[in-house]
């Protein structure tokens, strides 16, 4: 068995992720971090031997055992317990429709329900901030212009930071309409419209980085080599942090990372009455209940969602319906 599970443990990656559900090349990583991170904890408790796997690592107790470890000893968060969880439960599926002999093994793990965390606030700036922000790099130098660059295309695009990283020249579609076209999750592909400010910042980045090749990497460090995530971070923290010294009334004491800069765009947006739908595409999200968090988050889009309702009221009294009954607790859930 310890060969036929390390073999459908790699036809899991090598295949399954990247082939049959199309997962991208990081949502893979993380699952491969989340099978060491196991095996990790397997070692430490002596569950298995080194380089051994067996069919006891993959019952439901080990499992809430290995999630529980996370927590306690290394300190992660609900939501990254709850991503290991989902990592576990695509493998447990996968073994579910490609096993017999240990099918209740993998169906016990994925009936295990994920944890349920404090509701988390979103971190943004004010459109003030942001303003003062994009002031901070020196668009005249060599390396200013370059973060002016990638500051504004972070928050013009709301584009997450690997897509950013994983852009090229070809990408950019700087004529009228101009836009850029960004891979996210599970490997979808969105065009984003960009304006004519941002398209100004992006002739004059890659004329002076002399980047004309459509294969190109857009954004690199000074090794000519793709920017990393701590890259993009110290650029953002650098700026921002300048940009606090000046004005720490606007910035207050928050760390400014680089989805802040994507949080503060769909907020924006929101505050300025664009659709959530809209603002669900523009952000490539897969649902728009993960984009609520921005209306839910914000007590003056509440105020405007029970003000709309409101003024749709008529004062004299009326007997409801069941299904009207019905359709008003499902718009409370979903927006109060």
């Amino acid at each position: 068995m310890m060969n036929s599970l390390t073999s459908n443990i790699t036809m899991f990656f090598t295949n399954y992720l990247p082939n049959t559900v199309g997962y991208s090349e990081n949502t893979i990583k993380s699952y491969r971090d989340t099978f060491v991170l196991l095996f990790l904890y397997a070692e430490e408790e002596h569950l298995t031997k080194r380089g051994k796997i067996s069919i006891e690592l993959f019952r439901k107790d080990t499992i809430v055992a290995f999630l529980e470890w996370l927590e306690i000893k290394r300190g992660v968060s609900v939501s990254t317990r709850n991503q290991r969880l989902a990592a576990l439960k695509s493998f447990s599926r996968y073994m579910s429709l490609n096993t017999v002999e240990y099918l209740d093994t993998f169906q016990a793990v994925l009936d295990i329900p994920p944890k349920k965390g404090s509701s988390k606030t979103v971190d943004y700036l004010t459109v003030e901030a942001i303003t003062l922000l994009l002031k901070e790099p020196d668009a005249s130098s060599y390396s200013g212009i370059r973060d002016l660059a990638i500051l504004s295309l972070l928050y013009e695009s709301g584009c997450r930071v690997q897509e950013l990283i994983d852009l090229k020249y070809g990408d950019l579609s700087l004529n009228s309409p101009a836009t850029i076209s960004v891979t996210g999750k599970g490997n979808k592909t969105r065009i984003i419209p960009i304006s004519n400010k941002v398209v100004s910042i992006l002739n004059k980045y890659t004329a002076i980085y002399k980047i004309s090749d459509s294969t190109e990497v857009l954004f690199t460090n000074k090794q000519a080599k793709s920017l990393t995530r701590s890259g993009i971070s110290y650029i953002i923290k650098k700026h921002s942090d300048s940009a606090r010294i000046k004005n720490p009334q606007i910035f207050g004491m928050a760390t400014v990372h680089p989805h802040v800069l994507r949080h503060s765009k769909a907020m924006h947006l929101l505050e300025s009455g664009v659709n959530l739908i809209y603002i669900r595409d523009f952000l490539g999200h897969s649902s728009v209940i993960t984009t609520e968090i921005y209306a839910k988050s914000n007590p003056e889009i509440k105020r405007k969602y029970l003000e709309n309702a409101a003024s749709n009221i008529d004062i004299s009294v009326n007997k409801f319906s069941e299904k009207e009954k019905e359709s008003l607790l499902e718009w409370l859930k979903h927006n109060i």
